[in-house]
């Protein structure tokens, strides 16, 4: 089983990164677990932050959400998890996932 680490609305990006990047580097793959759409939104800004951690090693990272019934306080809740792993980078200049890029920009030409 990976490691899962959650992440609340009060994480701080740059923290929950370092521990991301860390385990990736380690493991190939990590899991975050997130419940609300704060602590999704702080989980987002760390695996974009996390990209930045680890480019200079040659390394990029996807992410696939997925939902999780979880139990907290005894109460059923549903949790978001982010399966965060190593995959090949992306070739200089491609238009999906930069700054300024549109969704026409990363649909093929006909």
């Amino acid at each position: 089983m990976s490691e899962i680490l959650k992440v609340s609305s009060k994480s701080n990006p740059n923290s929950v990164a370092g521990a991301l990047a860390g385990v990736v580097r380690g493991e190939g793959h990590v899991e975050i677990q997130v419940v609300g759409a704060g602590a999704l939104n702080q989980a987002v800004k760390a695996v974009a932050i996390a990209r930045s951690y680890v480019a200079a090693s040659g390394m990029d990272l996807s992410c696939r959400p997925t939902f999780a019934d979880i139990e907290i306080d005894g109460e059923g809740r549903t949790a978001i998890r982010l399966l965060v792993e190593e995959c090949s980078p992306q070739p200089a200049g491609a238009a999906v996932g930069h700054k300024g890029s549109t969704v026409a920009e990363a649909l093929p030409s006909t």
